[in-house]
């Protein structure tokens, strides 16, 4: 089946390289997440394992379904660091309420933080996304939504949020009868950097609405998606949207430049996946299948994070952060 990888040993594999070790910031301090900005640098959240457990807190209900949490029981501290490929800058943060966090960085040092729950209590809703100076202070606070699936700024500091299939059709209050739609609804908004709406992904363009966006790639002051539940390829530059057509299902990460593109992900055993190829004309038109491993050409850890920015795939494998440029993805 176009699209998927042969079970056998001529499988072709594609190998990590270790860009550098995320040295944590003092002693003890956890790792909360950790994602690539605009410049190419990797910013990470830490914590004490108490403030970190607090921040990934879930609420378990009699019948066994967990949901996350929208906000800590209590406000804990946390600091925000910045690698370039090793450390470069940490931004203490007394204290901050937002869980199940994302972090980005902003012009001027500022530092965005985004919790990705969002309650609607009685109409008014709870913010989720805080701005911070390089000091540690809070300058804002806005409400991004509910049911997001990630947050990339660029490097005007424009805020790209995507989101998954809650955060468009509705929960945690957004989306009821008679209620508030959910912010997250276009499945894709670009924000001002003091946390305005700027942009919405159109429901009435060519290649479908956003039903749960499951990769987003964002280079310089342009975005790049492929969602569920056809996984077209778009790019949205100026306002103005451009698409392929994909038959690759279920890819979580995506890089591009200079008319290609690599899928990375996928449903089951293809969950590192790599499909690279090019994009002209109306389709992606796949050249590479693979599989993404580790240096030392060990599986992957279920819990690494795979992200995809510009031109470059980063990976964060415990500490480890590991990288590939377009070529190396596409040629070997």
């Amino acid at each position: 089946m176009r699209g998927r990888i042969r079970r056998d040993r001529k499988t072709d594999i594609v190998r990590l390289r270790h860009h550098a070790e995320l040295i944590p910031p003092y002693d003890g301090a956890v790792m909360v997440t950790a994602a690539p900005g605009p410049e190419g640098e990797m910013v990470v959240l830490w914590a004490s394992k108490e403030n970190a457990d607090a921040i990934s807190a879930r609420t378990v209900q009699p019948g066994g379904a967990s949901f996350p949490e929208a906000r800590t029981a209590a406000p804990v501290s946390v600091h925000f660091a910045t690698y370039r490929p090793h450390l470069v800058m940490t931004v203490p943060i007394a204290e901050q309420s937002l869980a199940h966090t994302y972090v980005q960085p902003l012009p001027r040092g500022d530092v965005l933080l985004v919790g990705a729950r969002c309650r609607l209590r009685d109409g008014a809703a709870e913010p989720n996304a805080a701005i911070y100076t390089v000091d540690g202070e809070l300058v804002r606070e806005g409400v991004l939504g509910d049911g997001i699936e990630d947050v990339q700024t660029t490097p005007s500091g424009e805020i790209w949020v995507s989101y998954f299939d809650e955060g468009v059709v509705g929960n945690f209050g957004w989306g009821v009868p008679g209620g508030l739609d959910p912010i997250g609804q276009p499945g894709l908004i670009r924000f001002t950097p003091d946390l305005g709406i700027a942009w919405r992904y159109p429901y009435n363009n060519k290649f479908g609405v956003i039903t749960d966006c499951y990769a987003l790639n964002v280079t310089g002051e342009e975005a790049w998606a492929c969602y569920y539940t056809d996984f077209p390829i778009v790019r949205v530059r100026a306002g103005t949207i451009t698409g392929w057509a994909n038959e690759v299902k279920g890819a979580h990460a995506l890089v591009v430049a200079d008319g290609s593109a690599v899928l990375i992900g996928g449903y089951g055993e293809d969950r590192h996946r790599v499909v690279a190829g090019t994009i002209e004309g109306e389709a992606f038109s796949p050249h590479r299948h693979a599989r993404l491993v580790m240096p030392d050409g060990r599986s992957i850890p279920q819990d690494a994070a795979v992200m995809g920015r510009g031109s470059e795939l980063h990976v964060v494998a415990g500490h480890s952060w590991l990288k590939l440029d377009l070529k190396a993805l596409t040629t070997g």
